[in-house]
């Protein structure tokens, strides 16, 4: 004879999908490539060292690098001169339309993902200014400093990134940090959009250097105010750009 409580459905569970070794490192890899902390055209470290940071054996390196070269994001090349090299998309034309194509249908994501930066990225420069250690300050200025000088667009994406990234580690908050990481993979092939002129890089190295000001200082609102700035502008040019991929006609 059943029970009331042998008639009752259970919960709404889903099966575990159990991921190897080789799709943890995959992972790792993928995202410091998303978050432009490997440059494109940089090579790995190699396989001997990747297995080493990793703990794994060689033949998981290699089998999550196949899968990172299926994804097209990292060449294999043979040779004295060989190794594994972050692949450079922005350089191919075909790709970048694929990346404007793929932005054009994610532009409700981008939309919703912008706002979410206004909102958190505020609020980590204003902890930040109340949990901000000297060692903190210094790599903050370092990177800003870097920002400064010539590059190309993917290095000047890769140091802004570590800028912001640094911001959220002064916080001392994992959660938080986590979060400036989520912003920027799924904003920095959009931030691509945005103008490489030398006044706009101007504007953001002050922008860059308010927060920072207000952050050593100890200056809580002034480093949230000068943050909401920042990402307003870069979210204003953002969206402008959106509009414009939206009313071009396709190719």
């Amino acid at each position: 004879m059943s029970t009331a409580a042998d008639d009752r459905e259970g919960p709404d569970f889903e099966p575990i999908q159990q991921r190897r070794a080789h799709e943890y490192v995959a992972e790792q890899i993928r995202r410091h490539i998303s978050l432009r902390l490997i440059a494109s055209g940089e090579s790995l470290p190699p396989e001997r060292e990747l297995a080493a940071m990793f703990a794994v054996g060689r033949p998981t390196i290699q089998h999550a690098l196949r899968l990172l070269e299926a994804d097209r994001l990292v060449d294999t090349r043979r040779g004295c001169r060989g190794g594994s090299f972050v692949a450079a998309p922005e350089q191919a034309r075909h790709l970048m339309d694929e990346l404007i194509a793929r932005l054009q249908r994610d532009r409700h994501y981008l939309t919703e993902l912008m706002v979410y930066r206004r909102t958190i990225e505020p609020a980590v420069a204003r902890l930040a200014a109340s949990t901000r250690r000297r060692a903190d300050i210094e790599a903050l200025w370092c990177l800003a400093e870097e920002l400064e000088g010539k590059q190309s667009e993917a290095e000047y994406l890769r140091r802004d990134t570590a800028l912001h990234l640094a911001i959220a580690r002064a916080t001392r908050n994992s959660f938080l940090v986590q979060a400036i990481e989520d912003v920027r993979m799924g904003i920095n092939d959009a931030l691509l959009l945005l103008p490489t002129s030398e006044v706009w890089l101007a504007r953001s190295a002050d922008e860059h250097a308010r927060v920072i000001t207000a952050i050593e200082h100890g200056d809580g609102g002034g480093a949230g105010a000068a943050m909401d700035v920042h990402v307003g502008n870069a979210d204003q040019a953002l969206r402008a750009a959106l509009t414009a991929m939206r009313r071009a006609p396709a190719r």
